[in-house]
């Protein structure tokens, strides 16, 4: 077995990591993260972590700072929603979401190692393009020459949502010459205070008790969907939709809202329209070493056949009587099991286990065992 783990992780070649023990794996990750960040030719993301569903990668956040601060950690949620759903992802998924692919983009590199944490389901799903990404922020500063009505037009084009109140990340609230919003990423909403087209201030504020937190110089702004609603992107939805289905039948609520500008319940199921093309989550982190968990292959498995069954399902409704569903073929939203073990074998690829295995050239011994119980 292999004494230095890191050393192992090269392109094209999967290893097991072996006598990972429940609780360790924070400990064992974080060991990986340094060896690949010490490296001449490190990648910006030094390991993508797949969990095999969302607990585990909530677990692994908490366990991460507490065993490794010196560590960075994002995390890259999938949508709160089944395949082919009539409703929409949670507004705060979707802005954790973008603004960890923002994050991914415009880091270049690293001075300490960094841990991308995602899981199955989000890693098995196609993302905006990196290009697209890139060009969508909005940098905003006091003592910007900036009309409110257009930071207001930038909100309401990348996904924000009109609120009486602030509450949720993705919300905004207009007051006179004041500006609420919830960015993604930020624990607290912030304020723009404006006088005439000029930006006074930003600050952070407390939106249970309205008080002011701090104040910020600056602010980059990243979007709170997954597409934008522009005159391009109807017309593309519209050219893809007729081209994919036919011409749309007289009650297609999607067809018609999209058509008028207006979002509507569940589009996020026909992203692919409103893009040339779109990536996958490795186009976002190229070079990086690819760790998975327990029972993430058979996650995967599971995640392929049931993609498959609702896509199925909605292709052959039992009852036809409701409003029209037409599903795009999975591969268009989806990575084909194909594509998933091909983007897998030319990564570098480590593969955890608790259990003991044969001893061969591509195991690794991480000597994480269980400890005893004391309370039995």
């Amino acid at each position: 077995m292999t004494a230095n783990p890191a050393a192992s992780l090269r392109p094209g070649r999967a290893v097991t990591l072996a006598h990972v023990a429940e609780g360790a794996e924070g400990l064992v990750l974080a060991d990986l993260a340094r060896g690949v960040a010490a490296r001449k030719d490190a990648p910006a993301t030094s390991l993508v972590v797949v969990c095999r569903d969302g607990p585990r990668m909530a677990a692994l956040a908490r366990a991460l700072p507490f065993f490794a601060p010196d560590i960075a950690v994002l995390e890259f949620p999938a949508w709160d929603c089944l395949p082919y759903d009539r409703v929409s992802p949670h507004a705060g998924v979707l802005a954790q979401r973008m603004t960890t692919l923002s994050r991914l983009v415009h880091v270049q590199g690293r001075d300490k190692p960094s841990i991308l944490l995602t899981t199955v389901n989000a890693i098995l799903q196609r993302v905006p393009p990196r290009q697209g990404i890139a060009s969508q922020s909005l940098s905003v500063a006091p003592g910007n020459v900036l009309p409110m009505e257009r930071v207001i037009a930038w909100l309401e084009l990348n996904g924000y949502l009109r609120a009486s109140t602030v509450r949720e990340p993705g919300e905004y609230a207009v007051r006179g010459g004041i500006l609420d919003l919830y960015p993604p990423g930020m624990g607290d909403p912030v304020r723009f205070d404006f006088f005439g087209d000029s930006l006074e201030t930003i600050r952070a504020f407390d939106s249970e008790t309205q008080r002011t937190t701090g104040e910020l110089r600056g602010l980059d702004l990243v979007p709170a969907a997954e597409f934008q609603i522009t005159t391009e992107t109807i017309r593309k939805f519209r050219t893809g939709y007729v081209a994919a289905f036919g011409a749309p039948q007289r009650d297609d609520q999607l067809y018609e809202s999209v058509s008028e500008g207006r979002r509507h319940p569940g589009m996020e199921h026909w992203l692919p329209l409103f893009h040339d093309k779109l990536d996958t989550l490795f186009d976002y982190v190229p070079g990086s070493p690819i760790v998975t968990e327990p029972l993430a292959d058979e996650a995967a498995r599971e995640r392929f056949a049931q993609i498959a069954d609702y896509y199925d399902a909605r292709r052959n409704p039992i009852d036809k009587s409701g409003a029209p569903y037409h599903p795009l073929p999975p591969d268009r939203l989806y990575l084909p099991e194909s594509e998933w073990q091909g983007l897998l074998r030319d990564r570098a690829l480590a593969r955890m286990t608790p259990f003991e295995v044969p001893e061969g050239a591509d195991i690794v011994d991480a000597g994480a065992r269980q400890g005893k119980n004391f309370s039995a």
